[in-house]
């Protein structure tokens, strides 16, 4: 880091001996160093990352989509067979999301619409630039989670837009770096909600972490969970839980899997990895927090894990808490499964549910 810091500091040193030439100079980058360590001799520099006023100017943002490039959006509504309005609720869900202050428009990322627009598909391609190895470690260095990912993070400025070579938590890097971004801002107690920017995001960032959690195991998880999607859009949860209990067969025992936690969090990232369905983990109720609760645009599934217990232990935990009340007003049905990880004597991981 600090071969690094004194290299930009020679880079940017300069421009202070050329300032009477210099009439506008715009400095961007994805990590933000204190403006001592970098800048010490620029000392005229403003820092316009979270003002409204330039809010827009690093993305697309939605109104310049619509006008700017309502052809490139017709164009692609024809390949896909869509209407105008609902290709660009897909463009939204996959590429929007975006907010550098509070209040600002919708920032489209950049690559990944120009890309799409490109190539005539819907796709995941910012992760297609690279791999996020140093983000997980990181994560494991902070003691931080798949499942805390996933969440809303409530956060004052101070604690994202923050010199990363200081940062004590990893909320910085994942600002910085565009993992999560604002999505709400309480004027009352001046914090920023954050959270994943959209669904490009959140399926290229899980299914990178597959190969931490299944080894060997990922491709065929990634193949799993698409089937898993079909069957679950068509109302077979029986049939998509049949698949994954198959799969789990497949995943070799290791004696630093032997926990709770790790088959939750493994879970987490298989069920985030189902397109089209809102996941919820720790979501709190009256009673307590179920594991796991999915939403697709009829049902909504409390799931609630156990380890060497049984699934019918997990499921009187939902009854006996009233997990599913929570959801009785929401006017969909709601289904309780109670699921349960074993290793059997030959060291191979079952999964047992019951409805």
């Amino acid at each position: 880091l600090g071969v690094l810091r004194e290299v930009m500091r020679n880079f940017y040193s300069p421009l202070k001996d050329s300032d009477r030439m210099l009439r506008f100079v715009f400095l961007t980058g994805i990590t933000k160093f204190s403006q001592l360590s970098i800048f010490s001799e620029l000392n005229n520099i403003t820092n316009v990352s979270m003002d409204t006023e330039y809010a827009g100017i690093c993305g697309i943002t939605k109104e310049e989509l619509v006008t700017e490039m309502h052809e490139d959006i017709q164009q692609m509504a024809d390949v896909l067979g869509l209407s105008y309005d609902k290709t660009l609720e897909k463009l939204k869900e996959n590429y929007d999301g975006y907010h550098f202050a509070w209040p600002s428009s919708d920032i489209f990322n950049p690559y990944s619409l120009l890309t799409c627009f490109s190539k005539r598909k819907v796709d995941s391609y910012w992760f297609g630039s690279g791999t996020p190895t140093y983000l997980l470690n990181m994560m494991r260095k902070y003691d931080f989670t798949p499942i805390d990912l996933g969440e809303q993070m409530d956060a004052s400025k101070d604690d994202f837009d923050a010199a990363t070579e200081t940062m004590t938590t990893i909320m910085p890097l994942l600002y910085q770096s565009g993992y999560i971004t604002i999505k709400n801002y309480d004027s009352e107690t001046e914090l920023y909600t954050l959270a994943l920017p959209n669904k490009e995001v959140r399926i290229g960032l899980y299914r990178s972490m597959l190969p931490h959690y299944l080894a060997a195991k990922s491709a065929m998880c990634n193949t799993t969970v698409a089937k898993m999607s079909a069957l679950i859009n068509k109302g077979n949860m029986d049939g998509a839980l049949q698949l994954l209990k198959t799969f789990w067969e497949t995943v070799p025992y290791c004696d630093n899997t032997d926990y709770e936690g790790h088959y939750q969090q493994t879970m987490y990232i298989i069920f985030a990895l189902l397109t089209n369905f809102r996941i919820l983990v720790e979501q709190h109720t009256f009673r307590g927090r179920t594991d796991i609760t999915m939403e697709t645009k009829d049902t909504i599934y409390v799931i609630e894990l156990k380890f060497n217990k049984s699934a019918q232990e997990a499921l009187d935990q939902i009854n006996n808490k009233h997990y599913a009340d929570a959801f009785a007003l929401r006017g969909k049905t709601v289904e309780k499964i109670g699921m349960n990880f074993m290793i059997d004597e030959d060291k191979t991981i079952v999964l047992d549910w019951v409805k």
